[in-house]
């Protein structure tokens, strides 16, 4: 299923650079989005490169998820899509 990547995840002061909040494609409300904790998320560069990662809990009430990747992408890779598996 695709996903697509809205933001780091963030506090006022600093910014989280390997956690990301995705928006997963159908799903609408807290309790789906808690179905796809530990799922794996996959993002590919145009370059070719894989960075891989997983889904770790919900993030608010809209479907929202958050999601710990291997290593930090770069800022283009915000709103562009990953492929949660």
């Amino acid at each position: 299923m695709k996903a697509r990547i809205i933001q780091y995840r963030r506090a006022r002061h600093h910014v989280l650079t390997k956690q990301y909040l995705l928006e997963v494609e159908g799903v609408k409300t807290k309790a789906e989005a808690q179905k796809l904790v530990g799922k794996q998320v996959v993002w590919k560069s145009t370059a070719g490169t894989k960075v891989m990662g997983r889904i770790t809990a919900p993030h608010g009430s809209k479907g929202t998820v958050r999601a710990k990747l291997e290593r930090g992408l770069p800022g283009q890779a915000l709103g562009t899509s990953a492929k949660v598996e």
